[in-house]
């Protein structure tokens, strides 16, 4: 038998950033741990992305991943989302800097755990519940995603070619 691997995937969002914690055992995947880290309007955002930062290192030195997956902005409408979310993805980046990280778009996510990358979010959500064995599908949709993307790691380790410390 091999020996665990416990991949942590995070969904940036700055009002709330999703994560989802699997620990692979082989050819079994478990559920960890899963949550959001939420932050409210009206505080300044240095203040917010200094939250985030900090509870993703206490989700780190909690869980002890191997892998972080990340997910990456592909496209966006709105330039000012966007920039909020690019900035939450790098306070992600920093707390995970000791780790191996890997980044996926969100077509990436869909593609890896659907087997289509134009799946709508409910598939992606009944596959995140058909492929962790759960009872129900996660919620919110951000620790849904969460769980996604640390399934998306771990399909990627399983894979003909991979590396330990790639960044997509």
């Amino acid at each position: 038998m091999s020996d665990p691997f416990i991949a942590l995937g995070f969904d940036p969002g700055l009002a709330t950033t999703g994560y989802g914690v699997v620990r692979a055992v082989g050819s079994a995947w478990e559920v960890v741990a899963g949550g959001v880290i939420e932050t409210k309007k009206g505080i300044p955002r240095a203040d917010r992305l200094q939250t985030i930062y900090r509870e993703a290192c206490d989700l780190i030195e909690a869980y002890k991943p191997d892998g972080v997956a990340i997910e990456e902005i592909f496209l966006a409408t709105n330039a000012h989302t966007a920039m909020r979310t690019a900035e939450t993805r790098g306070v992600l980046l920093m707390a995970a800097a000791d780790l191996s990280v890997r980044g996926y778009t969100p077509l990436q996510v869909k593609k890896r755990i659907t087997g289509y990358g134009k799946a709508p979010k409910s598939q992606v959500q009944a596959m995140v519940k058909r492929l962790l064995c759960l009872s129900e599908i996660p919620k919110p949709d951000d620790m849904a995603d969460g769980l996604a993307l640390a399934l998306c790691y771990l399909l990627d380790r399983q894979g003909v070619g991979s590396t330990d410390d790639a960044y997509l």
